[in-house]
């Protein structure tokens, strides 16, 4: 019910209530036995009679000699001359006779029962319906209204809506240009029917979170220029069996009215998770029965209306798999995090309606930032306008960008964070073991920055190493080098203090997890042979059963296990003989990190140039990778 209507009805009931209520105000009570005393003396003009009421008027002066004080200034006579008042009617078999004896006019009254049947029955009625549809709209199961339940959430644009265009969209070439095939499809369909083509049913984006799944299909929206219908797979399942399955079918029925159009369903993980895997014990339940009729619904249109579908989601393993057969999502688009350059176009695109100053080199920030996805590098440009407004800067610098990127690496500086001068120093120390021991490794990524500055929640400091090039394929040297990293401070530790610390523990646990899966992925032992001993992980649809065999023998476990317990103590070994080499270097490096917490790579160049005879020998990598 619309809310104009509950308006007017609270309105009236009011209305009605005011009007009662003012109609009793008006009249004075009396006692009855006033009231036959007030009869017989002749001062009654006329009454009306119902089943337990009296009401009528008096006439004026003399008043004062039948009621008492009180009740006699209660009563308010009108300028015409009347006096009106009302009293309790009791069973009094006389009381006509006296009436008639007194020539008083006496009409009969038929009691109204609408106004107590509608406060004792419809009010209440009307008002707990109103109290229901409230309450379902604050919990989310009504679109519009107390009858809407099985219309569709969709959201529907058009391209002055969205904002967002293929300009908006950098670093994935690729699916931009696949998606750039969806609009002309939608434009100009016939290009492609005339040679007996049909247009994907469906695409699916997959990629990791913040890879820009939801800008591709905002971007679409925005260039194809067609109604585009935007929903979350989370809004179709709802408590009411069988409202995930309406609205299904009736998004597709708006979509087919509005064609050409798309559909976009984000994270149709949500909605599209594979039946039978952690339901019910019978296997049928709310979201299987709203699965079931996608998959009906994707079957029974016709794509040559040009309806599009578009899916997005970053768990792809836990889809049923008849979503993903040809026939239903035709293409499937994949999202990586981008690479150097892709990551250069990125930063172009964010920094377009940021103010940036001369000195501010992008292709730097993306070297610095490998890894990082589109929204990672979009909150760094925006950590960095924030920064330089807060210091009433002009415009954004390379320094506010440094910092920004270790803001959104490796944290939060903690500055609050007190260490005593022990633990500073250990610190310190840990940090340069790392630095030296990336510095005289051939393979190693070379070092940018180091700190001693808390970030984080349990970071302490951190080595920060710059990779010259995207890598997609790593040598046995290579990561033999990364090995020797990971172990440089802990090793420092050791050579310094003599003792060891707890600071070291993700680095031993990334240099065993190096370390065995060099072994059993990798065929990189030459005690076991080029065989791999660790099968892919199972997919989450169908998991293995517990206390599933191992696929190798007891003996061989323990090969396993001895060989990378042999590369640790090998890797251990190099390190601890390259930093009592360098020891001296070793201990500058600490204390300039102890008077100046952070070291950069001019500062780390001078050191080594003033402290070393032999430089850090490099491999010239090719450009090409």
């Amino acid at each position: 019910m619309r809310p104009a209507l509950w308006y007017w009805l609270l309105g009236l009931v009011i209305f009605v209530l005011f009007q009662s209520v003012a109609g009793l105000m008006s009249t004075a009570p009396i006692a009855y036995s006033d009231f036959k005393q007030l009869l017989a003396a002749g001062k009654v003009n006329e009454v009306q009679i119902s089943d337990t009421t009296i009401t009528g008027s008096l006439k004026p002066g003399g008043l004062e000699a039948f009621l008492p004080k009180d009740k006699a200034e209660t009563i308010k006579c009108s300028p015409d001359g009347g006096c009106p008042f009302s009293t309790v009617r009791v069973t009094d078999p006389d009381l006509v006779s006296d009436l008639e004896a007194q020539k008083v006019r006496y009409v009969g009254q038929v009691k109204s029962e609408w106004l107590s049947t509608l406060l004792a029955w419809v009010f209440p009625v009307l008002l707990l319906f109103w109290l229901w549809g409230s309450v379902a709209k604050r919990g989310g199961m009504m679109a519009g209204g107390l009858f809407d339940i099985g219309k569709s959430k969709a959201r529907v644009y058009v391209q002055s809506k969205t904002g967002v265009t293929f300009n908006d969209v950098a670093g994935i070439d690729e699916a931009k240009e696949e998606l750039i095939e969806i609009v002309e499809f939608l434009k100009n369909p016939q290009r492609y029917r005339r040679l007996g083509g049909k247009i994907p049913k469906g695409v699916l984006i997959v990629g990791a979170p913040g890879t820009g799944k939801t800008l591709l299909a905002k971007a679409l929206a925005g260039e194809a220029g067609v109604p585009f219908f935007s929903i979350s797979g989370s809004e179709f399942v709802e408590m009411f069996v069988g409202v995930g399955a309406a609205r299904v079918r009736d998004m597709f029925t708006q979509a087919e009215k509005s064609a050409p159009c798309i559909i976009f369903i984000d994270e149709l993980d949500a909605l599209g998770r594979a039946r039978g895997v952690g339901g019910t014990v019978s296997g049928y339940n709310e979201q299987e029965q709203t699965l079931n009729q996608l998959l009906v619904e994707m079957d029974g249109f016709d794509t040559n209306k040009g309806v599009i579908i578009l899916a997005a989601t970053n768990r792809p393993e836990i889809l049923d798999p008849a979503l993903l057969r040809p026939g239903r999502f035709d293409r499937h688009i994949t999202l990586d995090r981008p690479d150097l350059k892709g990551r250069q176009k990125i930063l172009a695109v964010h920094t377009r309606s940021v103010t940036v100053a001369h000195d501010v080199d992008l292709e730097e920030i993306a070297a610095r930032t490998a890894g990082l996805a589109g929204a990672d590098l979009a909150n760094l440009v925006n950590e960095a306008a924030l920064l330089a407004a807060r210091r009433g800067k002009q415009a954004v610098d390379m320094h506010d960008f440094d910092e920004a990127a270790d803001r959104v690496i490796a944290g939060l500086e903690k500055k609050s964070r007190v260490m005593n001068p022990m633990e500073k120093e250990t610190v310190a120390y840990h940090e340069a073991g790392h630095a030296l021991t990336a510095e005289y490794r051939r393979n190693a990524d070379r070092v940018a920055k180091i700190s001693i500055i808390p970030r984080g929640v349990a970071a302490l400091g951190y080595t920060q190493q710059l990779p010259t090039e995207d890598r997609y394929l790593l040598k046995k040297s290579e990561l033999l080098d990364r090995l020797d990293v990971f172990l440089g401070g802990r090793v420092a530790e050791e050579i310094v203090f003599g003792d060891m610390s707890t600071g070291a523990q993700n680095d031993l646990q990334m240099a065993t997890d190096m370390a065995r899966h060099m072994v059993t992925q990798y065929g990189m032992s030459q005690r076991l042979g080029i065989a791999t001993f660790e099968q892919p992980n199972p997919s989450p649809l169908y998991p293995g059963a517990l206390g599933e065999r191992l696929p190798y023998s007891e003996r061989t476990a323990q090969g396993i296990d001895q060989e990378i317990a042999t590369l640790l103590s090998e890797a251990h070994e190099r390190v601890r003989q390259t930093l009592l080499e360098k020891r001296e270097l070793l201990d500058v490096l600490a204390h300039t990190l102890l008077e100046h917490e952070t070291v950069d790579r001019a500062a780390l160049d001078r050191l080594i140039s003033e402290h070393s005879v032999e430089a850090p020998v490099r491999r010239v990598r090719s450009s090409g990778g």
